[in-house]
């Protein structure tokens, strides 16, 4: 069934604010949706118009403020990029994305204009953290290298990977950042403890990488793993440095998540360290 709203206001070709029942003032952002259009005109919202909307009031704020400082074409190739992504996630994106990535792209397409280059300290292990949106994010780089007609310095994937990510899981980019920011201080410890330099391309790495965000994941989610008592005493007796340096990681991780992390994990930490070490 096709909902009918009603048009007040028309913001340009693409992007026009209307009237919900629900939700009351939207916007609503679609190739060509504002053309020809006026005040008072009823206009259909449904999926197969890939049409977006925005019904979040701050969300809503945020992206009217932001449109007269973004060229209209640009907006339109955004729309594009956006419905690339869902296409290739094949997930509904949160709305917050409209914001969040049409700022970004319009001030990293400005950065690039300048030559202004810079890099992503964490762009290994975003690559590692969110293998699909870091492909997704490179096709979307390479669009946009292609349709500007510029150079976007490699960094660029790992941030657009995170906002992919933020779209499709529902979590915020404040939140990702600081789960980032934990893992790079644990891999720190585990490097400064183990007297060893983690290859950051190595595929025990990754999986390492991988292991932290999950713990972390499920230290906020209050989501257990089953426990290992016989594994447990035999991990500490044959690997004492590694047990005893897992454990030291849980505490930084409860520490700064401020929630309590699951003891068995503790096993998972001591294999995937032990690992590491034999391979050094």
């Amino acid at each position: 069934m096709k909902q009918i709203l009603t048009i007040e206001k028309v913001l340009n070709n693409n992007v026009v604010i209307a009237h919900h029942d629900t939700f009351k003032e939207v916007v609503l952002i679609g190739k060509g949706i504002g053309f020809d259009r006026k005040k008072g005109d009823d206009i259909s919202f449904d999926k197969a118009d890939k049409t977006f909307l925005l019904k979040d009031e701050k969300e809503k704020e945020q992206y009217v403020n932001l449109l007269p400082h973004i060229e209209e074409n640009l907006i339109t190739f955004i729309q594009e990029l956006l419905l690339y992504i869902e296409e290739q996630m094949d997930k509904d994106l949160n709305e917050h994305i409209h914001v969040a990535l049409t700022d970004h792209l319009a001030f990293a397409i400005s950065r690039a204009k300048k030559d202004m280059q810079f890099s992503n300290p964490f762009l290994y292990e975003i690559e590692a953290l969110y293998p699909k949106e870091y492909q997704v994010a490179k096709g979307v780089v390479k669009k946009v290298e292609e349709r500007m007609e510029l150079v976007f310095p490699e960094g660029e994937i790992g941030f657009i990977a995170l906002h992919i990510h933020s779209a499709v899981t529902d979590k915020s980019l404040r939140d990702i950042n600081r789960y980032n920011l934990l893992i790079t201080k644990l891999v720190g410890i585990i490097e400064d403890n183990l007297s060893i330099q983690l290859e950051k391309d190595d595929v025990d790495y990754h999986r390492l990488i991988q292991h932290l965000h999950r713990a972390i994941d499920r230290a906020h989610k209050g989501n257990p793993i089953e426990k290992e008592s016989k594994l447990e005493e035999l991990l500490k007796k044959e690997y004492p440095v590694c047990y005893n340096l897992a454990w030291k990681l849980i505490k930084v991780m409860q520490n700064q998540l401020n929630k309590p992390v699951d003891e068995a994990e503790v096993l998972y930490l001591t294999i995937h360290l032990q690992r590491l070490i034999n391979k050094s």
